[in-house]
């Protein structure tokens, strides 16, 4: 089997600098892979890129086993994608948004299924976006990345602005998600859902890739998550690459 997603020396531009070079990776179909790095580090530029929002300046982006390098309008329609929360319309309501995503708000909660109580969505459909909170406005969008029922779903830093119940319960169902055969990539600052809930992962630093997590080395974290952490945040801190 193919996999979900081969990236080879894929590069991103944005205003004439390199903010991702030269990255190599490799998602299984049906896993859940996290992305981590400091602010600035070209996380959420390489994620934009992959799902069509930004171009590829070079290199190689296979997407069940098709090359669509240079084909930003189609990794756009392969990819459920999570819209900034702060740049949702005030003037639409919740079902608003999901509708113009997913089609009826009925189609839209069939295929988010738990994910809609976890979100904790039924209060925030007829709820204008300019009356929600920071928080509100989260789960709406992530609620957004699933709406249209894609079996790969991008995620930049899903668990911000949520209470501690509501990233638990969303962490829970993700991973019954995956677990199902959904793709999964998430940018993540926190390394307790790195280590515990991913299959894989990719520390980047720089815009070049500093250090690739398989799952032998997320199991071994998960063993002892505060070693795992130590070191991590010693590589972070010091951008080392190897």
């Amino acid at each position: 089997m193919n996999p979900a997603i081969d990236l080879a020396g894929a590069t991103v531009e944005r205003s004439g600098q390199h903010v991702v070079q030269g990255v190599d990776l490799t998602i299984s179909t049906g896993s859940w892979f996290g992305l981590i790095g400091a602010n600035g580090s070209g996380k959420t530029s390489l994620l934009r890129a992959l799902a069509g929002r930004l171009p590829f300046a070079r290199g190689s982006c296979r997407v069940d086993g098709e090359e669509l390098g240079e084909n930003r309008a189609e990794r756009a329609l392969r990819f459920g994608f999570s819209p900034p929360a702060d740049k949702l319309p005030d003037a639409l309501r919740g079902r608003d948004v999901l509708e113009l995503v997913g089609g009826s708000i009925d189609d839209v909660r069939s295929r988010l299924g738990k994910l809609h109580e976890a979100l904790g969505l039924a209060p925030l459909l007829d709820r204008w976006i300019g009356d929600c909170s920071a928080g509100m406005r989260q789960r709406i969008a992530l609620a957004a990345a699933f709406a249209g029922g894609h079996p790969l779903v991008i995620l930049d830093e899903p668990f911000n602005w949520l209470d501690p119940v509501a990233i638990f319960d969303l962490r829970e169902v993700l991973r019954e998600m995956v677990d199902g055969g959904l793709t999964l990539i998430t940018a993540l600052h926190d390394l307790g859902t790195l280590a515990s809930a991913c299959d894989a992962g990719l520390m980047i630093a720089d815009g070049k890739v500093a250090l690739a997590l398989d799952e032998d080395m997320l199991r071994t974290a998960a063993q002892n998550p505060q070693a795992f952490e130590r070191q991590t945040i010693d590589r972070l801190r010091s951008g080392l690459i190897v």
